[in-house]
């Protein structure tokens, strides 16, 4: 049984007032921390890490720290523990986007982590930066409010990066590098090489590549390494990527539709479509097939990812382990935070891997299929793309063959 606090200076003897909650010692002052730690008979600091879920406390006394402060209905002050040990305890997220399934599972998986370790997320959503908008990584919003900074695929520029360098705080990034900072992530070029040589091996020569585009600083360095990775595996086969067969779009599955309207509406039509990530293809393969188009048997389509949406489209893919770089991320910011990694910054590239579906098959006979069909707008709203976009194909009506 867990001892009560001692009476305090010039309380002694006092009873409890009337109606007094419940934690509330003699004389209806809140319980502090140094109740707890008497209580537990340890000290305020093992106190203070206990509760923040720190090492270098043993299971026995952590679990007599939690006792007292449950028993004392002991709630910490963020402002006081800030003050008293230098730390928020607050990790901020920097990321372009909050609603894309890539950022949106990632940072679940790092909150997940961070929060099992006594931290809060602060997200720092830094939006369409082709927009103007007032700039997220402002040091005087950030100074002495966190403790650390994850970064996900955000390219910074030369003022951000001055930002986060005067705060000296630790950083760890994810798919984009920040010189001399921790990286977690893939190789973006081999992923999509391996994509494009699944399409030639089995016997695509004309393939169409739906890259990201680089010409904004949300994912640039992800766009460019993909893109370098197809024409890379083209090269090495020694077939061609004509201009009018690359194309870029906005990482959407409306962005993939459009393109594959274009590309499909050619009179030399590409019998695959490579797509720099999974809702782009998704978009290329619905697009497809609303036209008229048989996925496999007319066009193959092939992404990189691995969404979830991937499996209920039957789409082949090249998967990245998304919720584990996530999580790697998070514990090698939290080894940062409490000094366990030696100086240095470190690079961790994981694995991906090629999971062929049913939207790959070797080569068409046919040059195009024999009719073309619009399903309607329902369609596009299905996976979530552009509805008044679908509404101008379905009031166009469905062109025949040419």
């Amino acid at each position: 049984m867990i001892p009560p606090p001692a009476p305090r200076a010039g309380r002694a003897g006092s009873g409890a007032a009337a109606g007094a909650p419940a934690g509330v010692p003699p004389g209806g002052a809140p319980s502090s921390i140094r109740d707890v730690a008497t209580a537990a008979g340890v000290s305020v600091a093992t106190v203070s890490r206990a509760l923040r879920g720190l090492d270098r406390v043993s299971a026995d006394t952590r679990r007599r720290v939690l006792a007292a402060a449950e028993a004392l209905d002991y709630v910490a002050s963020p402002t006081a523990a800030s003050l008293a040990t230098g730390r928020t305890s607050v990790v901020g997220v920097v990321l372009p986007f909050l609603d894309r399934w890539f950022f949106s599972t990632v940072v679940s998986e790092v909150e997940d982590v961070l929060r099992r370790s006594g931290y809060q997320v602060l997200l720092l959503n830094v939006g369409d930066r082709s927009l103007e908008r007032p700039m997220v990584l402002d040091q005087r919003l950030l100074a002495k409010r966190i403790d650390g900074v994850l970064v996900l695929s955000v390219d910074l520029d030369a003022e951000e990066t001055g930002v986060l360098d005067r705060l000296g705080l630790p950083v760890v990034t994810v798919g984009s590098a920040l010189p001399g900072h921790d990286r977690v992530g893939i190789d973006d070029g081999a992923a999509v090489e391996t994509a494009a040589q699944h399409l030639l091996a089995l016997g695509h020569r004309r393939i169409a590549h739906v890259g990201g585009d680089s010409g904004t600083d949300v994912r640039r360095a992800t766009a460019v390494d993909r893109a370098l990775g197809v024409r890379r595996a083209m090269a090495a086969a020694d077939v061609a990527l004509p201009g009018q067969l690359d194309v870029v779009a906005d990482w959407t599955v409306t962005g993939g539709w459009r393109a594959a309207e274009a590309l499909l509406a050619r009179r030399d039509p590409p019998t695959a479509v490579l797509a720099a990530s999974d809702e782009m293809a998704i978009g290329a393969l619905c697009a497809a097939r609303a036209l008229g188009w048989d996925v496999p048997r007319h066009l193959s389509v092939v992404g990189v990812d691995d969404h979830e949406m991937a499996v209920t489209h039957d789409l082949t893919t090249v998967a990245q382990p998304v919720r584990s770089q996530g999580r790697l991320a998070a514990e090698m910011l939290l080894g940062r935070l409490r000094g366990h990694v030696p100086a240095g910054a470190r690079e961790v590239l994981l694995s991906t891997s090629l999971v062929v579906r049913a939207s790959t098959a070797p080569p068409r006979r046919e040059v195009r299929p024999r009719r073309r069909v619009v399903l309607g707008r329902q369609v596009l709203a299905a996976v979530g793309g552009d509805v008044e976009h679908a509404r101008g194909q379905e009031e166009r009506g469905a062109p025949t063959n040419r």
